[in-house]
């Protein structure tokens, strides 16, 4: 059965392919020689040292989207240098329409999709599976992420770094300056990836200078030849830091207050290899999570936001797993479902299974690059808690880059800390890709296995996943895939959220892209998603239809959907307080739509909604969300997320309401404060966090967190607990 769905999957994508490859194709291969100066341009947003007239220069940058290769509608002037110790990059923007840059982000390390920006991409060991983006925007607001898995992205990495930007009657300048201690590179080889991008969100126009697809990624970029006698430093960054807490409890009544230093430590082994020591962790100032609704009886996931564990994070990323492989904003396919089979989790150290922070005593970890190797090891010392021992954990990875844009991989994972039970697995992956297809097309596809070995659990405790997919932006696109997890499959520092099953999907769809129209682009499709149970038996089943869903040129969509659903449930689980779905076999269809108007807006907003049967009932989902952005210095916002729920066995309503208020003072100092309740938990939770952050590297955060609940259900709360932390980090580089 599998070799037979296999075989079909491999035809149906030759056939498409072979389709689209006669398309016409561009050759986009492009290079720029580096200058090298010995005086370094200051960074204050303005090119106007003599400096700058010696820099490389890049120009012929085009549009990306709406419209492939076409003549961008603004002029983009990029200019390139580099000391001993930095690249310098400069751009010189210009605007028809000055007074309609969209520049509202004025707090560090925000997204800045719904703001004019210039980026740069780098790919300094020029494998074309990984690599940089920096970004600025006109206010000199900095934002970066990794690339992973050569077109996937970790955005919540953040390097040290500088940039400023200034406005004019012309457009804008922007000019960074990005420390060679703050990249991964060897410096022994001259030539790097580099490209160029440019973001318009009023026209939707997205420019750059290397492309392919529609995309931009470390295998679609130009070189940067000429790079030579780079310095590191000793490549050691000590990062102190110092957290005082205290802590109040209401019910029972009581109080504690404690000082916690914790110690950082990076070295560059070698100047592509890195080593990190950690020594007491504090996560208290990390962001906190979104809530979220579960009406399904499968756990939830919920990303890694913590430094520590991101920073080259990118290396232990495994058969592609995870990700969004949907083709909309709002996939068929859930993300936890995509995430199940996940071998190495890094939320599970450091978190109970409850979601309590637990001490780490110490770790460290080695990752990097050597030669075509990129490699990885993990080492953690947890604390004990509530009847779980002290534990000791390990993740190792290893994979060589094979082919021009695949790669091949093995990763090992030990021990467990959630449990005294002795856990290990061991895993292989292949992950390909090809960007060069005709007509500018892509094809990329992964193999993975993995078997984990569990005191008690003998047999039956081998995972394996398959899938091929060609994200084309325009024309036909597709993918299919399977993966299969036996019932005794126990990744202990990985996630899983269904075992003793087979996962497979189908993905197709049309994207049609009209010029010289206020539409940038229309598409329909189809995704099902069909899981087994290796026992025998249908466990889920999606089949959902997306007869149009369109897109304007300034970023507002709308999108009709239909949804089959069927759910065999073969023991029943409670889905709200005294409402149990018993075993049965059920067929539900629910109909709606989704709207949204674009982010650049200073009133902005989403509508989605959703009206049909569920289970043996009927669900009413209607979930909204509001932002206004006045000024730069200040931002609200509310999302409101109702659920309305009648089933023989009871009558329910889930409501989760969000609200945000952002003061940037400057570009340096934030206030940020988030208010979440939902009415399961009856309980409503402040995050407050003023952030100060001088320069990059260098920051103090003042966060409080405090919980109130209504016990009796009677819409009175009471304050359950409030923690107050100060948190001070200092980054040293030599």
């Amino acid at each position: 059965m599998i070799g037979r769905y296999i075989a079909r999957s491999c035809l149906l994508l030759a056939f498409t392919s072979q389709a689209l490859g006669q398309l016409p194709a561009t050759d986009a291969r492009k290079s720029v020689q580096m200058v090298r100066t010995d005086t370094a341009p200051i960074i204050d947003g303005r090119l106007d040292e003599d400096v700058w007239s010696q820099a490389a220069i890049v120009d012929d940058l085009h549009q990306i989207l709406p419209t492939e290769y076409a003549e961008a509608s603004e002029y983009t002037r990029v200019y390139l240098l580099y000391t001993e110790d930095a690249l310098y990059v400069g751009a010189q923007l210009s605007d028809s329409e000055p007074d309609e840059i969209a520049a509202n982000i004025l707090r560090q390390g925000e997204s800045l999709t719904a703001d004019d920006f210039f980026g740069v991409m780098l790919d300094p060991f020029h494998d074309r599976r990984s690599g940089y983006r920096f970004d600025v925007n006109s206010n000199g607001i900095r934002s970066d992420l990794l690339y992973q898995n050569t077109n996937q992205t970790q955005t919540n990495w953040d390097g040290i770094w500088h940039a400023a930007a200034t406005r004019n009657t012309k457009g804008w300048t922007a000019e960074m300056r990005i420390p060679f201690k703050t990249l991964s590179f060897d410096p022994s080889n001259n030539v790097w990836g580099i490209n160029f991008m440019r973001w318009a969100p009023r026209r939707s126009e997205w420019i750059g200078w290397v492309s392919r697809n529609r995309s931009i990624n470390p295998s679609i970029a130009g070189t940067a030849t000429g790079f030579e006698n780079l310095a590191q430093g000793l490549g050691l960054d000590i990062v102190p830091s110092i957290s005082l807490r205290g802590l109040r409890a209401y019910s029972p009544s009581g109080s504690e207050s404690d000082s916690a230093p914790s110690l950082d430590v990076f070295y560059k082994l070698t100047p592509g290899l890195n080593a990190s020591l950690t020594i007491n962790t504090d996560f208290s100032a990390t962001e906190v999570d979104d809530r979220q609704v579960d009406l399904s009886r499968f756990s939830l996931f919920f990303p890694e936001k913590r430094d520590f564990f991101l920073k080259d994070s990118d290396i232990f990323e495994f058969g592609r797993i995870g990700g969004n492989v949907g083709f909309a904003a709002r996939p068929t396919f859930s993300q936890p479902s995509l995430e199940n089979g996940r071998p190495f989790f890094s939320r599970r150290l450091g978190l109970s299974a409850s979601g309590e922070p637990v001490d780490l005593k110490y770790g460290a970890k080695l990752s990097g690059r050597v030669g075509r190797w990129n490699v990885g090891a993990l080492a953690i010392r947890q604390d004990g808690f509530a009847g779980v021992n002290a534990t000791d954990v390990f993740v190792g990875r290893a994979a060589a880059n094979v082919l021009s844009e695949s790669s091949l991989g093995v990763l090992v994972t030990s021990g467990d800390p959630l449990s005294n039970l002795d856990n290990s697995l061991l895993g292989v992956d292949f992950r390909y890709l090809n960007s060069r297809l005709p007509g500018g097309r892509a094809l990329e596809g992964e193999a993975w296995y993995q078997q984990s070995n569990t005191d008690g659990l003998d047999g039956d405790n081998q995972a394996f996943g398959l899938r091929l997919r060609m994200p084309n932006s325009a024309g036909f696109r597709g993918g299919i895939g399977i993966k299969e997890l036996q019932q005794n499959f126990n990744p202990a520092l990985g996630f899983v959220n269904r075992r003793g099953i087979r996962d497979q999907t189908l993905e197709l769809g049309y994207t049609y892209r009209p010029r010289n129209s206020s539409l940038r682009q229309i598409f329909s499709g189809v995704d099902v998603q069909r899981i087994n149970r290796l026992s025998g038996g249908l466990q889920t089943e999606v089949i959902s239809v997306r007869p149009l869903e369109i897109q304007n040129n300034t970023r507002d969509s709308f999108n009709l959907r239909y949804t089959a659903n069927r759910e065999v449930v073969t023991d029943s689980f409670e889905i709200a307080d005294g409402v149990v779905i018993p075993p049965g076999e059920y067929s539900f269809d629910e109909y709606g739509f989704d709207l949204s108007t674009g982010s650049q807006r200073s009133l902005s907003g989403t509508l989605n909604y959703r009206t049909g049967e569920f289970y043996d009932g009927d669900r009413l989902m209607i979930r909204g969300s509001l932002t206004w952005a006045p000024s730069v210095h200040f931002r609200t916002g509310v999302s409101y997320d109702f659920n309305d729920v009648d089933l023989p066995q009871g009558d329910f309503v889930v409501r989760l309401v969000t609200f945000q208020a952002d003061i940037i003072f400057s570009s340096t100092l934030s206030w940020v404060n988030l208010i979440q309740y939902d009415n399961v938990s009856e309980t409503a939770g402040i995050n407050s966090r003023l952030h100060w952050i001088p320069e990059a590297g260098r920051e103090a955060f003042i966060v409080l967190d405090h919980s109130l609940q209504d016990v009796d259900r009677n819409d009175s709360f009471h304050s359950s607990q409030a923690d107050l932390t100060l948190k001070l980090n200092y980054t040293f580089r030599f």
